[in-house]
C-alpha cells in the first residue's frame, strides 16, 4: 500500500489541471463558544448588526474561495441558535444561555448563503447534551429537567441515551421541526454515536427493558441506525430534497491490512456507518479523517469502496496545522486532497471554518490558487427520483452602460423549487460540463448583469439552465449566439493597431472618446472604468469594428 501511495503522488504538482464541476466543498462552521462564529454578541441593534455582518464576510469569503457547502452547527450541546419549541437559545448568540438575540439566526444564515450559491446543511450535535455548566445554564428548559428518562450522566457528562426509544423521537422532532420552517439544503449529523470508552456507558436498565436478549454490541450499534433511519424517513417524507448526512468516525473498522488501533467507528463507538450506505438511509457521509499517511489513505480507500453509489466527503483536519495543534506540514492536507480527488471520492470538507479562513499554514491560498481556481457544484441525488426540469426560454442579451444584461423567462416550477446557473466562453455553443465556464452557481432571478473585470472574467457567448433542489440540471439555453459582425469582447485589453491605421476608442453609446496610434500610452491617461468599443480605421479612411472591453 506503501508504494502504491507513492506512485500515486509522484507528478502531484500537476493536480492543478484537475477541476471537477462537480464537486462538494464543504466547511464546518461551529457556533459552539463562538469559535468560528459569532464573536461579537448580538444584545443591541448595534451589535446584532455587528453579528451578522461578521457572517456576511466569512461567507463572501467562503464564496471567493469558490466553496459551496456550510455545515452550520444548528443544535450545540442541548441548545439551539433558532427559536425552538424543544430547545433553548444558546449561550454563544448573546452571552447568555436562552436569552433572543433579536433576530433567527439561522433564517438569517440560510439567506445569506442562498444569495451567494452556497448550500446550507443544518449541523446537529446529536447525543451530548453538555457537561456539568453546559446542563446547569440550561437550566430548566435542559432536556434532562424536561424528559429525564432519556437522559444518562457519564464521566461528567450528560447525553441522550440512544438505547431508549424516545431519543429517536426527540431528535427527529428538532430535525422535522428545521426542515418544516427553513429552506434548509440537508441535515447534518454529527456525534451520532455513543461516547468514548462506550462499552462503559450506563444503560444496562435501558438494555434489559429494550434489549431482548441481543448481542449488546450488536443492540448499541442497532439504536444508533434505528436514530439514523427515523431521522433520514421523517426528513424525506416532508422535502425528500432536503440532503440527509453525517460524520462519523474517520476509521470505519479494522480493515484486511491495516488496524485501526482501537478507534473506529463500528466497534468503538457503535456506528454501523456503511450499513446506513447500503440501506440507503443517508445521502452522504463526511468522515472524519483526522489522520496522517496510512491512517488516511487505506481507509478513505476502505469508503469509496463501500459508499453504494451515495457520496463520501472525507473532513480533513486542517486544525492540526496550526502549531498549538499538531503542528503539521501543509502538504499532508494536499496529498490528502490529491487522493481523495485521484480515487473519486464526491468531495472535500474542513474542519474548522476558523482555521480555513485564518489561512493556517497558506491552506485557503492553497486552494484558491491550486485546488479551486474555478467554480463547483453540488452533484445531483442521482439515486433521488425527480423529473430533469425544462430549460428557461426567450433569452435575451444586450450591452449596457455598466455591464452585460441578460434575461430569461422562467421554468416550469418543480417541488421545493427551482433556481439557474449562468456560464460564458469564447467558444459557441457554451461547453455547460467545464468548470471554467462556470460564472454564477445559483440565482433565483430571471435576469443577470454582469460587470466584468480583469480578476472576473466571461465570455463572448452565454448560457443559462435550470437546476431543481435535487441537482439535476436542464440542457443549456443559448442567451446569445454567433453573429457575422459580432465583436471580440477583450477584457482590459485591447486590438493590436497596425501600421498606419488609428485607434477609435468610443463609449457603449458609441460617442468617440479617443483616437490613437499609440493605446498603450493614451489609454491608461484618457479612459476611465467602463465598457468601450473599439474600431480601426485604415489609411484609406475605412473604418471597422474591432472589439469591445471592460475597464
Amino acid at each position: 500500500m506503501r508504494i502504491l501511495i507513492s506512485l500515486l503522488f509522484i507528478g502531484c504538482s500537476l493536480f492543478i489541471q484537475a477541476q471537477p464541476k462537480k464537486e462538494i466543498r464543504a466547511t464546518w462552521l461551529t457556533t459552539l463558544g463562538g469559535m468560528d462564529w459569532p464573536s461579537k454578541k448580538a444584545n443591541s441593534p448595534q451589535s446584532i448588526e455587528a453579528q451578522k455582518n461578521e457572517l456576511r464576510h466569512q461567507l463572501d469569503e467562503l464564496k471567493a474561495a469558490h466553496f459551496n457547502t456550510v455545515l452550520f452547527q444548528t443544535r450545540l450541546r442541548g441548545d439551539v441558535i433558532y427559536p425552538s419549541a424543544f430547545e433553548t437559545f444558546a449561550e454563544c448568540l448573546t452571552g447568555h444561555t436562552g436569552k433572543n438575540p433579536g433576530y433567527d439566526p439561522l433564517q438569517f444564515a440560510v439567506e445569506e448563503c442562498h444569495k451567494r450559491g452556497l448550500e446550507l446543511h443544518a449541523w446537529l450535535v446529536c447525543i451530548p447534551i453538555g457537561n456539568q455548566r453546559q446542563v446547569g445554564l440550561l437550566g430548566k428548559n435542559c432536556v434532562t429537567r424536561k424528559q429525564p428518562k432519556l437522559c444518562k450522566q457519564f464521566q461528567g457528562s450528560w447525553y441522550l441515551d440512544p438505547g431508549n426509544p424516545g431519543t429517536a423521537e426527540y431528535l427527529s422532532q428538532i430535525a422535522k421541526e428545521i426542515v418544516s420552517h427553513y429552506d434548509v439544503d440537508g441535515i447534518h449529523l454529527d456525534y451520532i454515536r455513543y461516547p468514548e470508552q462506550g462499552e462503559k456507558f450506563p444503560d444496562q436498565d435501558t438494555y434489559r427493558k429494550y434489549g431482548k436478549r441481543q448481542d449488546l454490541k450488536q443492540w448499541r450499534r442497532n439504536n444508533i441506525t434505528h436514530i439514523v433511519r427515523r431521522i433520514y424517513t421523517e426528513v424525506k417524507k416532508l422535502k425528500p430534497w432536503v440532503k440527509v448526512s453525517s460524520s462519523p468516525i474517520g476509521k470505519f473498522n479494522d480493515t484486511r491490512r491495516y488496524s485501526s488501533f482501537g478507534w473506529n467507528a463500528y466497534s468503538t463507538v457503535y456506528q454501523d456507518a456503511q450499513k446506513w450506505l447500503d440501506e440507503g438511509i443517508q445521502d452522504a457521509l463526511f468522515p472524519m479523517m483526522y489522520f496522517q499517511g496510512n491512517h488516511f489513505y487505506p481507509f478513505a480507500l476502505d469508503w469509496l469502496e463501500n459508499k453504494n453509489e451515495r457520496w463520501v466527503v472525507p473532513g480533513l483536519g486542517i486544525y492540526f496545522l496550526h502549531p498549538k495543534e499538531q503542528d503539521w506540514k501543509l502538504d499532508e492536507i494536499i496529498r490528502q486532497i490529491y487522493f481523495t480527488r485521484k480515487i473519486g471520492l464526491e468531495g472535500q470538507a474542513y474542519f474548522r471554518n476558523k482555521f480555513l479562513l485564518d489561512n493556517t499554514k497558506g491552506i485557503l491560498d492553497e486552494l484558491k490558487n491550486n485546488f479551486y481556481v474555478y467554480p463547483a457544484v453540488v452533484p445531483p441525488m442521482t439515486w433521488a427520483k425527480s423529473e430533469i426540469p425544462a430549460a428557461p426560454s426567450s433569452p435575451s442579451l444586450s450591452l449596457q452602460e455598466n455591464g452585460i444584461r441578460m434575461s430569461w423567462k422562467a421554468s416550469t416550477s418543480l417541488p421545493g423549487g427551482i433556481y439557474y446557473r449562468v456560464y460564458a466562453s469564447d467558444t459557441y455553443p457554451v461547453d455547460t460540463e467545464k468548470a471554467q465556464n462556470l460564472i454564477v452557481t445559483r440565482t433565483d432571478s430571471c435576469q443577470y448583469t454582469f460587470i466584468g473585470s480583469l480578476s472576473e472574467k466571461g465570455g463572448i457567448y452565454w448560457a443559462v439552465t435550470t437546476v431543481d433542489r435535487y441537482g439535476h440540471e436542464s440542457v443549456p439555453l443559448a442567451l446569445n449566439m454567433p453573429q457575422k459582425t459580432e465583436p471580440s469582447i477583450l477584457y482590459g485589453k485591447y486590438p493590436s493597431v497596425p501600421q498606419g491605421y488609428t485607434l477609435i476608442i468610443s463609449d457603449v453609446t458609441g460617442l468617440e472618446i479617443l483616437r490613437t496610434t499609440d493605446p498603450e500610452k493614451d489609454i491608461p491617461k484618457n479612459i476611465g472604468k467602463g465598457f468601450f468599443r473599439f474600431s480601426l480605421m485604415a489609411p484609406d479612411g475605412s473604418i471597422t469594428p474591432a472589439g469591445v472591453t471592460i475597464y
